[in-house]
């Protein structure tokens, strides 16, 4: 038997009782995943604890049965894995947001419109690293851009002792709790000082480094062209930068997934942090980074690739990023859109190749983005476990075949169950 747990990052959302209208999930037409609900388990997951609203590293790792709290390295550190970024004993490594500022430190927008290209993030990346900030202070800054806003900050001290990871975050939106970080609801937009987090002078000296590059990190931006040329065209700039999540190389032996289950496994991705995870827990690496234009092209392959997976591999772990943005953009509309370009092109071609007497799926989502508080939540998420000794076990087996979405699975028979449950229910 192989298995597959496909995380759809971001999928959860919250109907609106006011108005009657349903989740995206529940409004979007969806009869692949219909089907095989109708044929399968369904379930709620509290991805990591009650009141917590994860960063989709800490999600993803609660349902690989790895407890972010205490066993994660930090989301810097998987990044850096992502983007290939080589860590030592002594550097620290953080998630880096291009953003926009109103020159008072008051964030406008934290994704600079989710228009900042690639190609464009990695030239303000070697703007940044080649200002070289922080070599007064004997630290090597350097910035690697990934995807659109989106980068690694490693510092790396040429003299003096380690760094420590045990600081705060800059970025308002988020904070860090152990080696994880969740959503930070109801924050101020404006960039925070950042703080030790213990007592000692490595995490004093680390809080006050971040703070100084991310204050010098403006005027380095400011005299960008990408910047003038997107003012001249009427997009927000990138004149500042958010970090969060800082983390260091584990000391210590670390037990990986086969080490963990017994099972080896591959891992399908599109951004760094989820190949990040990959590699830290030694599945092969299929990273297929961000879709193109031509979505539907983009999910029939990874289908294709999904698939392929299975017939080699015990376990493949699959992360798909869309329902995520729309949600943090407030568009349920296209929310609702892209779960049925999901279901029509990712989960129709993988279902007519997929072989449910002898292999099993699950499908699940990192955590909840409800469109209407525009960040993560602490909401359970759909689950829906389908395949080889799956039988339809539902509470809604008396009634019509059910939609998969939120309602369904709150009433479903696996009940509601924590994330480190998912993955002893998909390999049972």
């Amino acid at each position: 038997m192989s298995r597959a747990l496909i995380v759809l990052d971001g999928l959860g959302d919250r109907a609106d009782p006011a108005s009657g209208r349903p989740t995206p999930l529940e409004s979007a037409r969806t009869p692949n995943l219909d089907r095989i609900a109708g044929r399968g388990s369904l379930g709620q997951v509290v991805v990591v604890a009650p009141g917590v609203a994860p960063e989709s590293d800490a999600g993803a790792l609660a349902l690989l049965g790895i407890d972010p709290r205490t066993e994660s390295p930090g989301r810097g550190v998987l990044e850096a894995l992502g983007a290939g970024l080589d860590l030592r004993p002594g550097d620290i490594a953080l998630r880096l947001n291009f953003a926009t500022s109103d020159g008072t430190g008051r964030i406008v927008d934290s994704r600079v419109g989710r228009s900042l290209t690639s190609s464009d993030g990695a030239v303000l990346a070697r703007a940044l690293t080649e200002a070289d900030l922080l070599a007064p202070q004997g630290v090597q800054a350097e910035v690697r851009s990934t995807v659109g806003h989106r980068g690694v900050l490693r510092l790396r001290p040429v003299s003096g002792p380690p760094l420590s990871a045990a600081i705060s975050n800059s970025d308002p939106f988020y904070e860090k709790v152990g080696g994880a970080g969740q959503a930070r609801p109801g924050s101020e937009p404006r960039i925070r000082s950042v703080q030790p987090l213990d007592g000692s002078a490595a995490a004093r000296r680390s809080a006050e480094l971040v703070d100084r590059f991310v204050a010098g990190a403006p005027g380095i931006l400011a005299g960008a062209a990408v910047n003038a040329r997107r003012a001249r065209a009427g997009q927000p700039i990138a004149n500042t930068v958010l970090v969060r999540a800082a983390g260091a190389v584990p000391e210590g032996p670390f037990r990986g997934f086969r080490d963990r289950t017994g099972l080896a496994g591959a891992a399908v991705t599109e951004m760094p942090v989820e190949r990040g995870i990959a590699r830290w827990l030694g599945l092969r690496d299929l990273f297929v980074g961000p879709m193109g234009p031509d979505k539907g092209s983009a999910l029939a392959e990874r289908a294709r690739m999904v698939a392929e997976a299975l017939r080699t591999d015990a376990f493949v772990y699959v992360h798909l990023k869309g329902p995520d943005e729309p949600g943090h953009d407030g568009d349920f509309d296209r929310k609702r859109d892209i779960i049925e370009g999901l279901d029509r092109a990712f989960f129709g071609p993988f279902l007519e190749t997929f072989d449910a007497s002898k292999d099993r799926i699950a499908v699940t989502a990192d955590h909840a983005t409800p469109c209407a508080l525009k960040a993560h939540s602490d909401d359970p998420v759909p689950l829906l476990l389908f395949g080889a000794g799956i039988g339809r076990s539902d509470s809604t087996a008396d009634r019509a075949l059910p939609k998969f979405g939120e309602a369904a699975c709150r009433a479903g028979a696996i009940g509601t169950c924590p994330g480190a449950r998912v993955l002893p229910l998909l390999l049972s």
